[in-house]
């Protein structure tokens, strides 16, 4: 489609900022990384734990969906905010990083050395902005399940713009082209605004039906009482993961099948200001599953199929891997 890298909404490439913001930004990264990985490993029960890793899957592929938003432009979930309704701003964060290091790496979505703004922009602003927005939502919103999907949908609208505005802050320190920061600031906010009705749609509906089946798997609820907002019938723990791995496999197999292949938001930026030709090209973009597609697979829907069911197990495994791992190691340093 372009004669430049590819980019996939607010996951920036190689080149687009100075070097001296991506090694500044990469270290922020890992501090708060490091920070939120002790924190979930206090936070997580047993049973929590390939929950998280179980969201960690599912924002793997919803990312993969993109949706018309307006004039050729497209957004997916960020899910930032969604992972820190459910598990909290420490583990939110933490899952959705892991979700950006697996898209850089193995699908070459996103920059190797932009990881650092990308995770910060992506996963730490989306998360902590998002729950911040989302407590204080609550505060005016009724007491009731209603209202806490009416503060996730516009927590999680809001956690776009801020993440697109965290961008335009980079670019303030480490533009890579002569273009003024308000230009680029009011034109990402301004797509992104847009962009985050749909990230407020999504994360809505993934919380209802939590809420709905399971209600205590719900950080942002934890203040409320469980009676008044489970059924009857609630669906056992097993039951819930096997549905949620099933619903994840379809969304990354069957539902990315159908996502909009026109420009995101920053890549629509990135054309529309100049910049786009700051991009440079992946590093690993001859990978096997480099731009979600299977190499040596000829049939183009079953390329997308394969890899976003290996993306889906893939970061499951890292997720759950890391924080089991993480836990593991906390109890042998406590015993």
């Amino acid at each position: 489609m372009f004669d430049t890298p590819a980019i996939v909404a607010m996951h920036a490439p190689d080149g687009f900022l100075e070097p001296g913001v991506a090694v500044v930004t990469a270290v922020i990264a890992v501090v708060v990384t490091a920070i939120g990985l002790r924190r979930a490993t206090d936070e997580l029960g047993d049973r929590q734990v390939p929950l998280a890793g179980l969201a960690a899957a599912f924002i793997f592929a919803a990312q993969m969906f993109n949706f018309p938003v307006a004039a050729g432009t497209t957004g997916h979930l960020l899910g930032g905010a969604l992972a820190a309704i459910l598990l909290g701003p420490w583990v939110g964060s933490l899952i959705v990083t892991v979700v950006v290091v697996v898209q850089a790496v193995l699908f070459a979505d996103g920059g190797l050395t932009a990881l650092g703004y990308n995770t910060i922009n992506m996963s730490i602003v989306t998360a902590f902005g998002g729950w911040a927005a989302f407590r204080l939502l609550r505060r005016v919103m009724p007491a009731n399940s209603a209202g806490v999907v009416g503060a996730t949908a516009l927590a999680a609208g809001i956690s776009v713009v801020l993440s697109s505005a965290a961008f335009s802050i980079e670019w303030l320190f480490g533009a890579s082209a002569p273009v003024a920061f308000d230009t680029v600031f009011g034109a990402m906010v301004g797509v992104h605004a847009l962009i985050g009705i749909g990230e407020g749609l999504i994360s809505a509906l993934v919380i209802a039906a939590v809420l709905a089946a399971r209600p205590d798997l719900v950080a942002g609820a934890a203040d409320l009482d469980l009676a008044d907002l489970s059924r009857p019938a609630r669906v056992g723990t097993r039951t819930f993961v096997i549905g949620a791995f099933l619903s994840t496999i379809v969304v990354a197999a069957v539902v990315s099948q159908f996502a909009v292949d026109n420009p995101d938001g920053l890549e629509k930026v990135a054309e529309d200001e100049g910049f786009i030709s700051s991009a440079r090209d992946h590093a690993l973009d001859s990978s096997i599953f480099a731009d979600y597609a299977t190499s040596g697979v000829d049939n183009a829907t079953v390329s997308l199929a394969v890899a976003g069911v290996a993306g889906v197990l893939i970061t499951l495994a890292v997720g759950y891997g890391l924080l089991g791992a993480s836990r593991l190691g906390r109890r042998t340093q406590g015993a």
